[in-house]
This record gives structure tokens, C-alpha cells and sequence, in this order.
């Protein structure tokens, strides 16, 4: 790998994020990266899909610039545009064609949250070619030997309306996430939240709870980072069933019955 710029320094992750693997994801992911292979990682809401591609980047040293993609999004704010200042007109990278330049891992995060014409602008950087045209400005950018693209979204969560398209999908390599296995979630919510065992296991059986009812009234299952959050403010002195109701279920849903459910789910495991 060749040295890192000044540039590329600065998307540097300096702390070693946390993260537990669940699986054989790491070494997965680290022989993708030494092929450059561009990585979809697929999984629910809060179940530490960018914990783990910041956890991949400080542990392969490699620049990390994030994007969290959404329906407004447009080409020109992934590859770059001309921007107008005191000396006339001046282009601009976008946050794809400086990590195309500098060898950064590109993240696109709920890919699927953007429109499908401004996904195809990374199909060229996806295969043999490693290449980024900005027709604006006239230019062919190769991307640096050690960029890598990768994209993330939650399969459980979209509509025929948002979804990938073969033609994208079938660039990637995949990685499918899920929430921990029950003791490993205690060891997670405990280590980040400071909270106790005991506590921890209270929180994390509310959230199989809660995740049995997705699709019976729940479009999404309570995530690990929300259980993190519970924790956290428990871990302050704040009355554990006011912080479950704050964190783990005025988020989640807006129905009185389903409220309810929930609340009789927090009740119980604390009571």
C-alpha cells in the first residue's frame, strides 16, 4: 500500500472504534479489501454496520469518508460541481471523487436512499476500469490503487421503490449483518453504555421482545444502538423505565396499542 497524503491523513479514524465481530466478518472484509473488491453490507437499522466499516478502516489505517445518502442527493453532491466565488467559478470534489483521488474507503451509507440516476455515477469505479468520469469538468479521474467503494442499506426496510438495481448490485460483494446473539448484546450494551450485566440483560430481552412484533405492527425491531442509549442515560441515574420509554419506544412507533405493548414488555423485564 502506498504512503498516505497529507489529504488522505486528515479522514484518518484516530481511535480504535469498538466493535465485537459476530461472525468471520472481519477476515471476510480484510480479503476483500486486498483485492479492492467494492463491499454491500446489508442488515437492520442499528445493528453496527458503520461501527463496523469504521472499525475496518482504523484497523487497515485507510482514510474513511462517510456519506449518509438520501432522496435529495444528486450526482454533483457525490462527484463535485463549480462553485462561484470572488475570482469567478472554482470546481469542487465531491466526497466519492476525493476518496477516488487520495485512496479512501468511500461509504455510502442507505445507498438506497438515493436516486437511482445518482447511484449509476459509481458504476465505472466498480469494475475493471476504476475510473470516475466528471463530464463537467472534463476530466477522467483513475481511482487511487487503494480506494475502495462501499455501500450499506437495511433489505428489511425499503420498497419496490427503493431498491438497487441488478445491474449495481451484481458490482459488490456482500456481507449480511444482523443483531448479536443474546450474550454477546449484553457484552455490547454493558461495554458501551456502562451499565451493568444484570441491567444490560433486562435491556436486551426487551429488544427480542420488541423484535418478535416487526411486521406485526412494528416496522422495525428495537437495534442495538437504541439499547445502547437506554443504557447510557441508566448509567446517568435516570429511572430505567423512563429511559426505555425515551430510547426504546417513542422512537419507534407513533400507535397508542403498539406504545402499550412495549411499555408492558419494559414493566416486565424490569419490574
Amino acid at each position: 500500500m502506498s504512503e498516505l497524503t497529507v489529504d488522505a491523513k486528515q479522514y484518518l479514524i484516530k481511535d480504535a472504534p469498538y466493535y465485537e465481530a459476530i461472525s468471520n466478518e472481519v477476515e471476510l472484509y480484510e480479503s476483500a479489501y486486498g483485492v479492492r473488491m467494492p463491499m454491500m453490507i446489508k442488515g437492520p437499522t442499528g445493528c453496527g454496520k458503520s461501527r463496523f466499516v469504521e472499525y475496518m478502516a482504523h484497523k487497515l489505517n485507510k482514510p474513511l469518508i462517510s456519506v449518509a445518502c438520501n432522496e435529495d442527493m444528486t450526482a454533483s453532491d457525490l462527484v463535485g460541481r463549480f462553485l462561484l466565488d470572488k475570482d469567478g467559478t472554482k470546481w469542487q470534489d465531491g466526497p466519492l471523487t476525493t476518496a477516488a483521488r487520495i485512496g479512501a474507503i468511500c461509504y455510502l451509507d442507505e445507498i438506497v436512499e438515493a436516486r437511482q440516476d445518482t447511484t449509476v455515477v459509481i458504476h465505472p469505479l466498480t469494475d475493471h476500469r476504476r475510473e470516475l468520469p466528471l463530464d463537467k469538468k472534463g476530466e477522467l479521474v483513475k481511482a487511487h490503487p487503494d480506494f475502495q467503494l462501499v455501500i450499506s442499506y437495511n433489505p428489511g426496510y425499503q420498497s419496490l421503490m427503493k431498491d438497487l438495481k441488478q445491474s449495481t448490485k451484481q458490482r459488490f460483494g456482500g456481507l449480511d449483518f444482523d443483531y448479536p446473539e443474546t450474550e454477546l448484546e449484553v457484552s455490547i450494551v454493558t461495554k458501551e453504555s456502562g451499565v451493568d450485566e444484570k441491567m444490560a440483560e433486562k435491556l436486551v430481552q426487551i429488544a427480542h421482545r420488541a423484535r418478535n412484533l416487526k411486521g406485526h405492527g412494528l416496522d422495525e425491531g428495537i437495534s442495538t444502538r437504541l439499547l445502547v442509549y437506554a443504557g447510557q442515560l441508566i448509567a446517568k441515574g435516570v429511572n430505567a423505565e423512563a429511559a426505555c420509554s425515551m430510547t426504546m419506544i417513542t422512537p419507534l412507533t407513533d400507535d397508542p396499542d403498539m406504545r402499550d405493548t412495549l411499555h408492558a414488555a419494559v414493566q416486565t423485564f424490569l419490574g
